[in-house]
């Protein structure tokens, strides 16, 4: 397999100009008569570029990219499945992208609509009982699911006296970021030998000071948690909460739920489970789903059906308050929406099953020769160590994109030395699979000499992490 990145000297969109004469469409010329003369600008920095200029410029710009329109994506516990062009196509009709957040309820039932029955679908997806569509992405439904923790808390006087989250080591590292903006200190537990919870590691940290446990199962490593019945007694039995990491959910669709488990809060990431963009930063959507006695801290409004109509409810007595803005990321929910009526509650178990079957398919090939630690029956994901090998995971991970491959997630999680964390999702053939493995294990041949000045054949070379770490440019001047 061969392959070369395009490689274009592009500029800014700010820094070009068509020189060419431009003709507002007719109804941005109407409603410029709306505005105020006070309010009007004499002159507004903005790149004068014509439509075609526009097009081929970001055309250039995705043709020095990779996307999940290209080829595998094993970006591991990211889920980086294909977007089905369906739900693309369903988001640009104007009757469902004209409508405003400040209409009347009466005028966008059909909008409610659809979000109602997205609340309906999660709430049986995942066996919990309530559910707000506000958070905005996945770390931002931690937040919201641990300040609905904190306000239970509070409500019934243990507020003062449970100070503490419990996360194991495995965990994303937005659960400990997300325990201690809500105000919580954090408590590390290790693993297993096994790669799961050890239960009088567990044990021992649970006291009269625990607030909750934060776990995501299956792992991060890709094992679900055998013991997570037990783990759900030993902390209800302490009085503490349990909180699902919905970022795996991916696994276990139509198979298990946390609900089933025993979990209090679930926060769900409509983008990696439910086949709708990761969007460089938004808009995304991150549902919070918990069970009865907590539904009335969700935040508020919330979408509910009486007799006659479908109306934002705002009843929720104990509620935390709003988390964003108007109601979510409304187009993120129809995509998302429209994969799961598409597929069914048949083929979201269907695709939970086969991207687990993926996982072990390639997790038993690269076996050969990598170390890949802990149980050796995998979920939807697997972490591998090129530490036996004497080869870098960056190194490997450079290779691997110079073949026009995407890498996995790498040096995480940190329980595992030169971990490659990979996930190839549901959306990979076995042709994808045999490749990226054939692909990874020809990279092993190379002398350090000539994989550590890779990549070559890519839009942009080895970085300077070092320079780059140290001399930050975060912003730009227009």
């Amino acid at each position: 397999m061969s392959y070369q990145q395009a490689k274009y000297d592009e500029p800014l969109i700010s820094e070009m100009s068509s020189l060419n004469d431009y003709k507002l469409p007719s109804y941005l010329s109407e409603s410029k008569m709306l505005i105020p003369e006070g309010l009007k600008r004499k002159s507004l920095k903005l790149p004068e570029v014509a439509e075609y200029d526009v097009v081929r410029h970001f055309t250039r710009l995705s043709q020095m990219n990779y996307s999940v329109d290209q080829g595998i994506y094993p970006l591991g516990s990211c889920t980086m499945k294909f977007n089905p062009k369906f739900a693309d196509k369903l988001s640009s009709f104007p009757g469902l992208t004209s409508g405003h957040p400040l209409e009347d309820e009466t005028t966008i039932q059909g909008y409610l609509k659809i979000m109602y029955e997205l609340q309906e679908y999660l709430k049986e997806i995942s066996d919990m009982d309530a559910i707000t569509l506000q958070p905005r992405a996945g770390a931002h439904g931690e937040f919201t699911g641990v300040l609905i923790i904190r306000n239970y808390l509070k409500d019934i006087g243990e507020l003062e006296k449970r100070r503490e989250i419990i996360i194991p080591d495995s965990a994303h590292g937005t659960n400990p970021a997300s325990a201690s903006m809500g105000g919580f200190d954090v408590v590390e537990i290790p693993s297993g030998k096994d790669g799961t919870v050890d239960l009088d590691a567990l044990k021992f940290a649970l006291t009269e000071k625990t607030a909750a446990l934060m776990i995501t199962n299956p792992n991060t490593l890709g094992i679900f948690e055998h013991n997570i019945v037990e783990i759900a007694r030993l902390v209800h039995e302490n009085g503490s909460l349990l909180y699902y990491d919905g970022a795996n959910l991916n696994a276990i669709m139509g198979v298990t739920s946390p609900g089933k488990m025993g979990f209090d809060v679930v926060h769900f990431n409509l983008h990696k489970t439910f086949g709708t963009p990761h969007g460089g930063g938004g808009p995304g959507a991150g549902p919070i789903a918990v069970k009865k006695f907590l539904k009335e801290f969700l935040p508020v409004p919330t979408v509910s059906k009486n007799e006659k109509n479908y109306f934002l409810d705002y009843s929720a007595k104990k509620t935390i308050g709003k988390v964003g803005s108007y109601y979510g990321s409304f187009n993120t929910m129809l995509r998302a929406w429209s994969y799961i009526k598409y597929m069914g509650g048949n083929g979201l178990k269907s695709a939970s099953e086969r991207a687990v079957l993926n996982s072990n398919y390639l997790a038993k090939k690269l076996s050969e020769r990598f170390e890949i630690p802990y149980e050796k029956l995998k979920k939807h994901e697997f972490v591998l160590s090129t530490e036996n090998t004497g080869k870098r995971a960056l190194d490997l991970a450079k290779f691997l994109i110079d073949n026009g491959i995407h890498a996995p997630t790498i040096y995480f999680p940190l329980i595992v030395h030169e971990a490659m964390m990979i996930e190839p999702t549901e959306s990979a053939s076995k042709k994808d699979l045999d490749v990226f493995a054939e692909i990874l294990v020809s990279g092993l041949e190379l002398s350090q000499d000539e994989i550590s000045k890779l990549p070559k054949n890519l839009a942009v070379g080895r970085v300077d992490e070092v320079k780059a770490a140290r001399d930050m440019k975060i912003t730009w001047s227009l």
